[in-house]
């Protein structure tokens, strides 16, 4: 009884927690914003989200190359939003990588997470990428380069299997309450 006791108070301390609302780098407060206690965050000063945006516990999302995620985005669970990568510049260079000022196959581009994007588990953005509005990210998939808007994406490497507007009509239907809402943002670049 003693150690479920312990156990329920130990969890209770240190297991993740949503915190909510995001102090932008330009100082505006994002009340909206939810990110987990449990997500890395490299770079913070370089990382420009919207407000919305839910991220989710044991995530990475490394700012240090510019990371952009737009309004109403969701980052589910255990996925890597990248700006920069050394792999290849550490197989290059073996030890002389340390200390190099630019070491050969080194990458640092900033990666673009449009707006109301869905990103799912286990997912990983490479450097450079740009994900475009309304794009659902499927599981496992692994995504490096351009990702067109209203997109669904699946697998490694990520290909386009289909499109969210073609989803999202059956709902605007049942719920045409939120037609306005829908097309409010849709309809802007």
């Amino acid at each position: 009884m003693m150690r479920e006791g312990l156990q329920r108070g130990w969890r209770a301390l240190f297991a993740p927690r949503m915190l909510y609302g995001w102090r932008h780098a330009d100082g505006r407060w994002l009340a909206h914003t939810r990110i987990s206690s449990a997500t890395q965050i490299e770079a913070p000063a370089l990382l420009d989200i919207g407000d919305h945006v839910y991220v989710g516990a044991f995530n990475l999302l490394d700012a240090s190359g510019g990371l952009t995620i737009g309004e109403g985005c969701q980052v589910t669970t255990h996925c890597a939003l990248l700006s920069h990568s050394s792999h290849q510049a550490l197989r290059l260079a073996g030890r002389a990588y340390w200390g190099a000022a630019e070491p050969p196959g080194f990458v640092r581009q900033p990666t673009l997470i449009g707006a109301y994007t869905f990103i799912g588990p286990h997912v990983v953005v490479m450097p450079g990428s740009r994900i475009g509005r309304g794009v659902l990210v499927r599981a496992y998939s692994y995504v490096a380069g351009e990702v067109p808007d209203f997109a669904i994406v699946a697998g490694q490497p990520a290909q386009v299997v289909g499109d969210t507007r073609e989803v999202d009509a059956a709902w605007l239907v049942a719920h045409a309450d939120c037609r306005a809402d829908y097309d409010a943002w849709v309809d802007r670049p």
